[in-house]
């Protein structure tokens, strides 16, 4: 353990591993924003406390499991000219889930659905959540972890990485969801970027895969032009200026 204190080469893994987490838990976030969005704000503020915190378990646990998980990636059956492993089974399931749910929720902003019922639901609605929360960090814990493995020889170097991405996350969960909240249009925004992470998870399944950064450009682009047309109309707001 001292050695990897004094070693210039653990720092520098360290530093890019955390980076490349702290990328790869935007999808993370993102889902936990738009999920929680729908019950009360104590409930949502306890259920993103709850997820994060199974986010960072679910990832210690995976790669207590190295041997394990390098064999979830060894072909399980054969279909057509696919072999599938496990891996590739959870990724496909993972993307189909993000797409039902995403398109779900923006069919229920659509129909101006204001969540009505998820708020009268109550413990129900909350555990709900908990449990879409537990799949999706499931998934998402999966392909940080063989990321991780990839990437790092020493199972120190990878726990620390994933720590600290789970706590910037933490950090960074709850201003993003009272944005999200705030403004309608960034909700309906952040589940197209779900519905993309969810293709993007079965191609990956299917053994074709898009480059994240593609799609991490987008979601970029996007949301700067997103926050372009929100600072537009704060201020013409305070102008008294009619939106467009």
């Amino acid at each position: 353990m001292m050695h990897l204190l004094t070693s210039p080469e653990a720092w520098a893994a360290l530093l890019t591993l955390t980076a490349l987490e702290i990328v790869l838990g935007i999808d993370n976030v993102i889902f936990l924003s738009v999920i929680v969005s729908r019950i009360p704000e104590k409930q949502a503020h306890r259920a993103r406390q709850i997820g994060l915190a199974l986010a960072l378990i679910f990832r210690i646990i995976l790669l207590s499991l190295l041997v394990w998980l390098i064999g979830l990636t060894a072909p399980v059956f054969s279909f057509s000219a696919y072999d599938f492993s496990w891996r590739d089974l959870i990724l496909i399931g993972g993307g189909l889930f993000l797409i039902a749910k995403a398109t779900h929720e923006i069919h229920a902003e659509v129909e101006a659905d204001d969540g009505e019922d998820d708020q009268k639901s109550g413990g129900s609605a909350f555990f709900w959540v908990i449990v879409q929360i537990i799949v999706i960090d499931i998934v998402f814990s999966l392909d940080s972890i063989i990321t991780a493995i990839g990437m790092a020889q020493d199972i120190e170097i990878m726990i620390a990485a994933v720590v600290i991405a789970c706590l910037i996350m933490y950090i960074s969960s709850g201003p993003v969801s009272r944005f999200v909240a705030e403004h309608p249009t960034t909700k309906m925004l952040a589940l197209a970027f779900l519905v993309l992470i969810g293709v993007a998870l079965v191609a990956d399944g299917f053994q074709f895969h898009i480059p994240r950064g593609y799609i991490y450009f987008a979601i970029a682009f996007s949301a700067a032009v997103e926050f372009f047309n929100v600072l537009a109309k704060r201020n013409r707001r305070k102008t008294g200026r009619p939106s467009a």
